[in-house]
């Protein structure tokens, strides 16, 4: 079927390259947002190392970052039913540099 065709029914072809494939571990993400978008930081914090970088920035729409929300609700929903209740066993505190922001 080629490319064309494909889209006309509403298929949708997305390549994935092999740095991208393997990811990038972060246990922090710091959430900022303006009337027009969200960023969404994602950092690796390492015990005892006073400073860590930005992994990876996401820039959604408001629209966009609603369905995310709404998505990753419900993916959790669905892994603690499988799996058990993911317990939030530490609360880190967000570093007063970063401004006004929220975490996840």
């Amino acid at each position: 079927m080629a490319e064309e065709d494909k889209n006309q029914n509403g298929q949708l072809n997305i390549e994935l390259d092999e740095a991208t494939a393997q990811g990038q571990y972060s246990n922090l993400a710091i959430i900022n947002h303006s009337v027009s978008e969200f960023v969404v930081d994602f950092i690796s914090i390492m015990p005892g190392t006073p400073k860590s970088k930005v992994k990876s920035r996401i820039i959604l729409t408001p629209q966009h970052a609603k369905r995310l929300a709404k998505a990753l609700q419900e993916n959790v929903k669905r892994f603690e039913k499988a799996h058990g209740e993911i317990k939030d066993y530490e609360k880190q505190p967000i570093p007063l540099n970063f401004g006004p922001t929220g975490q996840a």
